[in-house]
């Protein structure tokens, strides 16, 4: 097994841990699903493409959102206060690209269907899975800010497959046979 080493700080205030490089190379070898992140309300609509997004707990059902101070949506999602976390499916690959940025927010959202999830936050037609959720609280870390994200509700999709991110690439997950849903 292959190790990357490190530097330890020193008490000139480095950091200690991996570089930069090495941490970014690492997290390419982490496979996580695609989902998209929108949000909706007073502060008007807003959505980016996020892989930072787990489950914190059950009791009550909550996950975590981590989303980058530079992104145009964070200020949308603390005014909101509410967003719907939607897993994609290999199908809307081309939507996570377009929500990765670039266009214009409202172009982004015209590529596909939309529903007012009850919160009030944009829910995908056709999502794998949604999450509808209100900002419970928010933690800051480095570049990031972590949302807490109580669940609401959840709408399952028809898919079946997943869409995953993993060597800075795209890539299909289908369930075994013996486990199909």
């Amino acid at each position: 097994m292959e190790t990357t080493s490190h530097t330890p700080g020193t008490s000139g205030g480095e950091a200690e841990g991996p570089t930069k490089v090495a941490f970014r190379n690492a997290m390419a070898r982490l496979a996580a699903a695609v989902h998209i992140v929108a949000t909706d309300g007073p502060a008007g609509r807003f959505g980016f493409t996020a892989s930072a997004v787990c489950s914190v707990t059950d009791t009550p059902p909550t996950l975590l959102v981590c989303v980058n101070k530079a992104s145009s949506s964070l200020e949308a999602l603390r005014q909101n206060g509410v967003l719907c976390v939607n897993t994609l499916s290999p199908r809307q690959q081309a939507l996570s690209v377009l929500f990765g940025g670039g266009p214009a927010m409202e172009d982004r959202f015209r590529a596909a269907e939309w529903t007012p999830a009850p919160s009030g936050a944009s829910q995908l037609d056709g999502a794998l899975i949604s999450f509808d959720c209100r900002v419970a609280s928010v933690a800051e870390e480095g570049t990031h800010r972590i949302l807490f994200c109580r669940v609401l509700g959840i709408t399952e999709g028809s898919e079946t497959e997943a869409l995953v991110y993993f060597a800075r690439n795209y890539h299909e997950i289908r369930p075994a046979a013996s486990l199909a849903l």
